[in-house]
């Protein structure tokens, strides 16, 4: 046990000095702002994306006219909406300190505190700056790109609404950070991406969501198809009885009806 106390100290003690002259508290930058904007109104995008729902704008006026229904994905209230909460899902991202540049911010617990709390539920006394109770508060970092997130959106609503109306055949990453957010800064942040180790929690978290949206994604393409081939059956069904009720006539028979009817004449 006590071997194991050691081990707890040595790692934590590690963990918290990654340099002498680097700050404890990195906050982030315009460039890892701008890229977690975009890639959560992405997301809120396609998730409001896929409802067929429709709007009904025909309110009454004097003139007794109003607008026509509108579709839900194409209306000003998806955006409103999008926007105001899409800065709200930064706060489910995590500080992963053993990992460089802007892959530290990432949804699912770190390698760090995965550790950490595998040791205290072995009964290991873990001493650390911060309380217990505390390690899984948002982040200092975290809470401070939520804010730079507000900032920002409030800043280029007319550049996100240009793109929302007219222009999303562009990544929204490349118009809203490269053409105006970062026109002429560095913009290296947004190439970063984090290739999982064997065995990282929120590696294999996230490699789970993907499979499970992939799988879901098969499922409902699956169901379309089904349906397709259900009602070409039934148009088929349809149209056969239509061509044998025809035939007959042309050969002479009567149906049913034609008897009943000549026999009450």
């Amino acid at each position: 046990m006590r071997a194991l106390m050691l081990i707890a100290l040595v790692f934590v003690s590690a963990q918290a000095k990654t340099g002498e002259d680097d700050e404890w508290v990195h906050l982030p930058n315009k460039c890892e702002v701008c890229k977690f904007l975009s890639i959560e109104m992405k997301s809120a995008f396609e998730e409001t994306g896929k409802t067929k729902a429709v709007i009904d704008t025909n309110y009454r006026f004097l003139d007794n006219k109003g607008a026509p229904p509108i579709k839900y994905v194409k209306s000003d209230i998806r955006f409103i909406e999008v926007m105001e909460s899409v800065c709200s899902r930064i706060l489910q991202y995590n500080l992963h300190k053993e990992r460089d540049g802007s892959n530290r911010f990432a949804k699912g617990m770190s390698e760090t505190f995965s550790t950490l709390h595998n040791l205290v539920h072995k009964g290991v006394k873990v001493v650390m700056d911060i309380p217990y109770e505390l390690w899984n508060e948002t982040s200092a970092e975290v809470a401070d790109l939520k804010k730079q997130c507000d900032v920002m959106i409030e800043q280029y609503e007319e550049v996100i609404e240009d793109w929302y109306k007219g222009n999303q055949e562009e990544d929204l990453t490349k118009h809203l950070c490269e053409k105006h957010v970062l026109k002429g800064q560095d913009t290296s942040c947004l190439q970063e991406n984090w290739v999982g180790k064997k065995g990282d929690i929120a590696a294999i978290a996230e490699d789970k969501k993907k499979k499970k949206s992939k799988k879901k994604a098969k499922n409902s393409e699956d169901g379309q198809k089904k349906e397709k081939k259900v009602k070409k059956k039934k148009r088929k069904s349809k149209l056969t009885g239509e061509n044998s009720d025809k035939l007959k006539k042309e050969d002479g028979h009567t149906s049913l009806e034609d008897i009943q009817g000549k026999t009450e004449l």
